[in-house]
């Protein structure tokens, strides 16, 4: 599996994701652009990619933070995420950036088909994801796993292009049910292909092996397989009809 280290820019910061790919694969694949938790571009996250590369993607980890202020992962996490929820327009940007970046350095390489483009996240990346959704991104599917659910720009009638799947914990504290009731809700009144797989008992990070915070989180091999495998059946289906 090859790993590029890509350099970009979103409203004059400067970016720095990696790029995953099989360069023994014969053909141009889909692309998944993947939002890290709130730790960013770690060697865990280049390792998920390379996960999910190993999936049949071409994959882009985004980097939602920029080189001049990135984590060293022992940090109180709203320390960095207080200013980016803060400004979500800016935010959205970023997320937006990652996915044009993904595209035209999958299109340079002639490894990736940018008509087959989705996105996965997880904890604040799966809240970065269905915002890319929100900002009308034409991208076929986004996947959060126990992401963040709320917003302070919440989609209109006719926003979202992309097929939205949450996969969450029924006890995850950082978006409870009056969140997942809410984001129901928005994306009911927006008009928008959505779905959501809540796993009872589970609660937040449940897909991080080494999550082992209970009551708040808490890996789960079962949620996590079954999340996974209908990630990858709702990105399949999405895709189905493009090319």
């Amino acid at each position: 599996m090859q790993v590029e280290t890509i350099n970009y820019s979103s409203a004059g910061l400067e970016f720095q994701g990696e790029l995953v790919f099989d360069d023994t694969a014969g053909a141009p694949r889909p692309l998944l652009l993947m939002a890290p938790n709130w730790a960013g571009v770690t060697p865990r996250a280049v390792e998920i990619g390379r996960e999910l590369a190993g999936q049949g993607y071409v994959v882009f980890v985004a980097d939602m933070h920029g080189l001049a202020r990135r984590p060293t992962g022992n940090e109180n996490p709203m320390e960095f995420l207080q200013p980016l929820i803060a400004d979500p327009a800016a935010t959205r940007g970023r997320i937006n950036a990652a996915l044009d970046c993904m595209s035209e350095e999958a299109s340079k390489r002639n490894i990736g088909n940018p008509a087959l483009r989705a996105a996965i996240g997880y904890c604040f990346g799966g809240a970065n994801v269905i915002d890319l959704a929100r900002s009308g991104a034409d991208i076929a599917a986004v996947v959060s796993m126990h992401g963040n659910l709320k917003s302070a720009m919440e989609a209109r009638a006719g926003d979202v292009k992309a097929s939205i799947l949450v996969v969450h914990g029924a006890q995850d504290p950082i978006a409870p049910k009056a969140d997942r009731d809410a984001f129901e809700e928005e994306m009911t009144s927006a008009g928008a292909n959505w779905t959501m797989l809540t796993f009872g008992g589970v609660v937040h990070s449940f897909t991080d092996p080494s999550a082992n915070r209970p009551p708040s989180s808490q890996f789960s091999s079962k949620a996590a397989r079954y999340g996974y495998a209908l990630a990858h059946t709702f990105i399949a289906d999405a895709f189905s009809g493009k090319s």
